[in-house]
């Protein structure tokens, strides 16, 4: 009985880390995605600012 108890906690805590992992991924991939918009927003002006972005007509 008290083995079963030890294993329904540790299954526990294995679940709490896992789910931290997960949330700390998705964070992460929060991040690197505002900083990709961010990347692709300065470069967007950047072409606008030269022209690269006209058709030609």
């Amino acid at each position: 009985m008290e083995a079963e108890k030890m294993k329904l906690r540790l299954d526990a805590d294995v679940q709490k880390l896992e789910a931290e992992r997960l949330r700390k991924g998705k964070i992460k991939a929060e991040e690197d995605l505002d900083s990709l918009k961010m990347d692709y927003k300065k470069l967007w002006l950047s072409m606008r600012t030269v022209g690269l972005g006209k058709t030609s007509e």
